[in-house]
This record gives structure tokens, C-alpha cells and sequence, in this order.
């Protein structure tokens, strides 16, 4: 509990008179405990403390028993989810240490997070996912999912940048964004579609043209009964392109082509799709194809986890502050998983601490 409390004293305890006689930072703990082992909403943590009293007073005091569950609906629905983002910031600090390489950046609806009766639409989470470490590394919410090009300057705030190189899809390749990167002192990696107008043209139409003159790199991956070529390449030339349209810290374009071939019920099908890229330091065509890859990194491996192996689409919290919190306690749940090595896939160890309190024991031991 030392280093946990170091990471989340400055969190202020939303409850009044006599509502505090559960310790914060205690029932917070045994709320994260409880996601560990696959618990979802405020029941299930109270069900898990109960049955797990005897585990958690190894480390807690639990001076007046275990939270009902109406404590850690209250506690979560009230508390602060900017000071509780914070303190997130501050426990992946030093759980993680330093973020180097791709950062991308995307976000996701909670899609049973809305509430009808008082007009609330469905939260919208942005994060930022470290590729490299393979872990969350900060989150803004957002009311609906047209609002994230004003959260993803909020979240590159909350960022180390130096040393890394951002990713966002064509939704958020916007001049604010590519030059506040730049600023942080990292560099970006920006998907281009029709939302730029006449820059994605004249960027297609260059790269398109068979006379640019650019190295190319390929690779073939073959699985699930699919084929798929991915080519990128590269291109420095940019002068005429900065002459017209001065994008913040551009220093090369980039465009990646990947051809699928799968067969569905003994027939053959082939498709092609075709991105385009800003960039802001001139990769090679092999590395920035290992970029644009690691973005995608945060559906699967993120975005993916969250619906299939802790069910974030059917939770139903939605009063109050509830869901981003609880969407952060998911986030810390899922890095602190990752970071424990052990055979087993992510729902195996999810049951796994569930089921041994000696492996749970060993998942706090991270912190």
C-alpha cells in the first residue's frame, strides 16, 4: 500500500459527515483488487470484498469491514475523474517509467455508459497507448465522439512527448495537433484523408504518380485464412508541397498500400486500400511502415481487451462520474495484467487471480 498511497494521497474524498467511515484509498485498493479478478460493477466489488476479507487484511486495515456496495457506487460516482486521471498519471510514472517510441493516440465509446431519462449520450474515451510497453498511459473522456479533436490536445498535456513519435487517425490530423507535438518535443505520424482538402490531393497525387522516385518496403503477412501485402514509401521532397500549404513541422509524406487476398467459402477475394501520411521526421520506408502498424496496436490490444475480456460495452454505469472512473480503474487493472509475465492469456490470468490469491498477491507486488 506504501507506493499505491504515494500515487494517490492528493486524491480529495468527495463523501461528507459521516459517509467517510470507509478509508478512501483502502476501498479504491480493494475496487482495483476486485477488477483484477474480473469483477465489473459496484455488487461485484462489494461480493469480492466480502469473500476476500481475509486476503485483503494481509495489507489493509479495513477498520470497519468491508465497503456495501453502495459505498463504491457513491465513492466512484462523486469522485473527482480530473484528480483521479492525475493520480493514474502519477501511478504509471512509476509503474511504467519513461514512454519511448509510438504513442497512439485514438478513442472509444462506452457504449452502454448513456442514460436516457436525463439526455447523457454515451462517454467517449481517448487514450494513449504505448507501444513499445504495451500499456495505457493516460485517458480523457468526452461526451460524444465528435469532440475528441478538442481532448487529444488535453491528453498530449498529460504526456512526456520527447523521445516518441505520436500517431492519430485522419479524424484528428489537425494543425493545432501536429504542432503541439512538435512543441512537447516529439514528433508525429498523421493519417490524411478528404478532411484536409486540397493538402490529401496534392499529397495522393504526388506519391501516386509512378515517377516519384521513392524506395519502397513490403512485407506479406499470412493469417486466419487471409494474405495481406502491406508497401510503404516515403517521400522528403516536400518543398513545393510546404510552399503552398506550410504544415507545422512537416518534414516528409508517407503512403502506405496494403492488399488483402482471403477466401470466404471457397471464394477469392481481393481488396486494396490505400493511406496517406504526414510526417514530421523523414523515416525510413521500412520504419514507417512499422509505425503506421503499431498504430492499430491500440484497437487490438487495448480497445479489443476491454470489450471481449472485461465486457466495458455491456457495462451499465452511468451516473454521475461512474463511468470514467471506473473506465480508469479498468485501464490500471489491464497495465498492471500486462506487466506480469507469466504464461496465459489476458482472460486466463484475469480467472487466474480470481482463483489464486498467491498470483494476486504477486500482481500488487508490481506496484
Amino acid at each position: 500500500m506504501k507506493e499505491f498511497v504515494a500515487c494517490f494521497e492528493t486524491l480529495e474524498d468527495p463523501r461528507t459527515g459521516n459517509a467517510d467511515r470507509h478509508n478512501l484509498l483502502e476501498t479504491i485498493m480493494i475496487a482495483l483488487c476486485a477488477v483484477l479478478c474480473g469483477c465489473q460493477t459496484a455488487v461485484d466489488m462489494a461480493e469480492f470484498g466480502v469473500a476476500k476479507e481475509e486476503f485483503l487484511r494481509r495489507f489493509l486495515k479495513l477498520e470497519n469491514g468491508t465497503p456495501s456496495h453502495d459505498t463504491f457506487s457513491r465513492i466512484f460516482r462523486l469522485l473527482d475523474p480530473e484528480q483521479f486521471q492525475a493520480c493514474f498519471i502519477a501511478f504509471m510514472t512509476k509503474f511504467a517509467g519513461i514512454c519511448q517510441g509510438v504513442i497512439a493516440i485514438d478513442g472509444k465509446t462506452l457504449r452502454h455508459s448513456f442514460d436516457t431519462a436525463s439526455g447523457k449520450s454515451p462517454l467517449h474515451m481517448v487514450s494513449a497507448w504505448g507501444h513499445e510497453q504495451r500499456l495505457v498511459l493516460a485517458q480523457v473522456a468526452v461526451d460524444e465522439k465528435s469532440n475528441e479533436i478538442k481532448a487529444v490536445p488535453k491528453l498530449l498535456e498529460l504526456l512526456s512527448l520527447k523521445g516518441t513519435i505520436v500517431t492519430v487517425d485522419a479524424l484528428n490530423c489537425q494543425r493545432d495537433i501536429a504542432r503541439q507535438v512538435i512543441e512537447q518535443g516529439g514528433d508525429y505520424a498523421l493519417a490524411l484523408k478528404g478532411n484536409q482538402g486540397t493538402l490529401h490531393d496534392d499529397v495522393s497525387l504526388f506519391l501516386d504518380d509512378p515517377e516519384n522516385n521513392c524506395i519502397e518496403h513490403s512485407t506479406t503477412d499470412g493469417d486466419h485464412g487471409r494474405i495481406e501485402i502491406r508497401t510503404s514509401m516515403v517521400s522528403t521532397n516536400i518543398d513545393w508541397l510546404q510552399k503552398d500549404h506550410n504544415w507545422p513541422g512537416l518534414e516528409a509524406i508517407g503512403k502506405v498500400t496494403r492488399v488483402r487476398e482471403a477466401t470466404v467459402k471457397g471464394t477469392s477475394k481481393t481488396t486494396t486500400e490505400t493511406a496517406y501520411y504526414l510526417l514530421s521526421t523523414p523515416l525510413s520506408s521500412e520504419r514507417f511502415g512499422q509505425v503506421v502498424r503499431a498504430h492499430w496496436g491500440i484497437e487490438n490490444n487495448l480497445h479489443w481487451m476491454l470489450d471481449v475480456v472485461l465486457n466495458e460495452d455491456q457495462n451499465r454505469t452511468r451516473m454521475d462520474n461512474g463511468p470514467e472512473n471506473f473506465a480508469v480503474l479498468r485501464h490500471m487493472a489491464l497495465n498492471i495484467i500486462r506487466k506480469e509475465t507469466s504464461k496465459g492469456s489476458m482472460r486466463v490470468k484475469f480467472k487466474r487471480a480470481g482463483w489464486n490469491n498467491d498470483f494476486l498477491a504477486t500482481l500488487l507486488a508490481q506496484i
